[in-house]
């Protein structure tokens, strides 16, 4: 198995880590009347529109 020779320095462990960051997902507005903002492939929350076809049932 490897293993590192030295102990890598905290300021180099913190360096690189810094480099993870989270993105904020893509929006983009539903094809129905209120406009509401979705993730992309994916039914809307508020109305159940999936590529303008009704797929959940909204009561």
């Amino acid at each position: 198995m490897a293993v590192p020779k030295r102990k890598k320095s905290r300021s180099n462990t913190r360096h690189r880590r810094a480099q993870w960051k989270a993105s904020a997902p893509q929006l983009m507005p539903c094809p129905c009347p209120r406009r509401e903002m979705v993730v992309p492939h994916r039914a809307c929350a508020h109305c159940g529109l999936y590529r303008g076809r009704q797929v959940v049932d909204q009561p």
